[in-house]
């Protein structure tokens, strides 16, 4: 099992023990159940899509909750009776919980399932306080909101 020391990193750090204490957290819990096959896609600077393979599960056996910094998809098992004798179950139908690690304002915007594919549509949006701004040194106590880094700015 690979450890990492991040004490050297907490000591210079402020604001960031979130975030170390998911990667310790992440550490500990890898090689779990990979059970239902998920793809995280970036769509866009602030967009995201999860895709998860639900192949058998209709919209009323899976649920997503959502809550600050924490994303759960709760899928679960049906009890079917077929009508004959099954020679060979090969299609997973068992319950399954994913929980996926938000990062600070990104929020669920659309869940749609189809074809087999339950796929989470997410949105990062920054509160307009929050983005960062401008301080002019001096003379005018004017704040210019900062524009994706190009230099070009918006008077505040």
């Amino acid at each position: 099992m690979n450890r990492f020391d991040f004490t050297p990193y907490r000591r210079s750090t402020v604001g960031f023990d979130r975030l170390f204490d998911l990667l310790e957290n992440q550490g500990r819990t890898q090689g779990g159940d990979n059970f239902p096959p998920f793809n995280i896609e970036r769509r866009s600077e602030d967009a995201y899509r999860i895709t998860l393979a639900v192949a058998g599960f209709r919209s009323e056996d899976i649920d997503i909750t959502a809550q600050q910094n924490l994303l759960v998809v709760h899928g679960r098992k049906r009890d079917e009776h077929a009508d004959g004798q099954m020679l060979h179950v090969g299609i997973a139908n068992r319950g399954f919980e994913r929980r996926f690690e938000l990062a600070d304002f990104v929020r669920v915007e659309h869940a749609e399932l189809a074809d087999g594919l339950l796929m989470i549509d997410l949105l990062r949006e920054v509160p307009e306080a929050m983005r960062p701004k401008k301080i002019r040194i001096g003379g005018e106590r004017k704040l210019e909101v900062v524009q994706d880094g190009t230099g070009q700015a918006d008077a505040a």
